[in-house]
């Protein structure tokens, strides 16, 4: 089973205070895997990955000189920001999407893809945090969410949520800019309860690292000018966001 180049690290010079994750950057399906039973249609979906979030952190990585790990497989194979236990790593449906290739996987089958994604993925974050550790006081994860969920249109278009740390993204909701175009709500359209902070819980928490992850509606960075639009807007709010504890020593 080759599963290919499963994670990809954007390294930064200096004393970077951010690390950026993107867990769901890639809609990639290893080639022994073909279609997964799955249409082209769905493979383009979000129920494969996160479309357009990987571009607005390659722009926030510039922006604030940031290293940037990104994962190099689709979720539907394994998800990142999922321990292996969780039913929902190696998923065998996904909104109304049944995911043939996932629904009777042996335990054999499930431990190489937890050794060949998983692991490689929790090890590059790992090592970034290790080689910054001297200068490094957030982790921000980015992702994006469908528009319509379920047959259900969503109104929020910016989430900032939290896992066992609610630190940061208080911060961030205490001072949102003034020239935020989105409608923002805390902990929307997901929370910890659904199981999607493991990243910031696992990798962050234990590291003594602030954290966040930002929730992007993905019809709003289809394009790079989109992408790189919201970026403006991120980077100097969580700029001001981490200066503030900086301020405090909390940081």
């Amino acid at each position: 089973m080759d599963f290919g180049k499963v994670v990809h690290t954007d390294t930064a010079n200096g004393t970077p205070l951010v690390l950026l994750v993107c867990e769901h950057a890639s809609n990639r399906i290893p080639g022994f895997l073909g279609d997964m039973g799955l249409s082209a249609e769905a493979l383009q979906s979000h129920i494969a990955w996160d479309p357009g979030a990987l571009g607005v952190a390659q722009h926030m990585a510039a922006q604030m000189s940031a290293p940037l790990v990104h994962g190099g497989v689709s979720r539907l194979v394994y998800d990142c920001n999922r321990p292996p236990e969780a039913t929902s790593a190696m998923p065998a449906k996904s909104e109304d999407y049944v995911i043939p290739a996932n629904a009777a996987l042996t335990d054999a089958e499930r431990q190489a893809r937890v050794e060949n994604i998983y692991e490689p993925f929790t090890r590059a974050v790992d090592a970034q945090i290790e080689t910054h550790r001297p200068s490094l006081r957030l982790m921000v994860t980015m992702h994006s969410f469908t528009p319509v969920y379920h047959g259900r249109p969503r109104e929020v278009e910016l989430g900032i949520l939290h896992g066992k740390d609610d630190r940061f993204a208080s911060g961030m909701m205490q001072c949102i800019p003034a020239d935020i175009p989105f409608v923002t709500r805390l902990n929307e359209p997901y929370s910890a309860t659904d199981g999607v902070a493991h990243t910031l819980d696992a990798r962050a928490w234990p590291n003594g690292l602030l954290n966040v992850m930002i929730e992007l509606r993905n019809d709003l960075i289809r394009t790079p000018e989109q992408q790189q639009a919201i970026a403006d807007h991120l980077v100097p709010w969580i700029e001001r966001t981490l200066a503030g504890f900086q301020e405090k020593g909390a940081a």
